[in-house]
């Protein structure tokens, strides 16, 4: 068992689904309104735009890139599958199209690196980053995780 297979995952439910599916073909897309005259990005996903109230909607295509919005370094008391990698970072990553839209995860060296990967001093707000996807758990589900640009 490796280290990334006792993490906890996200629950799918059927407004987030689509996220996943791309995520796992290494595609990192966000919901967008349809509508032609909103067309405003949204995560997380739901069924109605919170800006024009519209049904429709589609999954766009990402660059992957953004910046670190904010992180933490967590201190026990931890679950054992995150204590066994403390010190480690989550952190929030403002993407580059969409700067109202923060997605959580962790920097990591590589997609399978373990999460404490990337030594905490090296973090700093508005660092860039661009996404990875590293499969875990039994059935390979698919966690976006960052690298640090350089």
């Amino acid at each position: 068992m490796g280290v990334n297979d006792s993490l906890l995952l996200p629950v799918v439910d059927e407004d987030g689904a689509p996220f996943w599916e791309y995520a796992a073909r290494g595609e990192l897309r966000v919901q967008a309104c349809a509508s032609p005259t909103c067309g405003e990005l949204r995560f997380p996903p739901r069924p109605c735009c919170p800006h024009c109230g519209s049904f429709d909607g589609e999954w766009r295509a990402m660059s992957g890139r953004g910046r670190l919005w904010s992180y933490v370094i967590p201190h026990p008391p931890l679950l054992p599958a995150y204590a066994e990698q403390a010190p480690y970072n989550a952190v929030l990553v403002e993407l580059a199209e969409a700067p109202r839209i923060r997605l959580a995860g962790n920097v990591v060296a590589s997609a399978d690196a373990p999460l404490n990967s990337v030594d905490p001093g090296r973090l700093r707000i508005g660092a860039p980053v661009r996404a990875v996807f590293c499969p875990v758990g039994p059935d390979g589900f698919p966690l976006v995780r960052w690298l640090l640009e350089r």
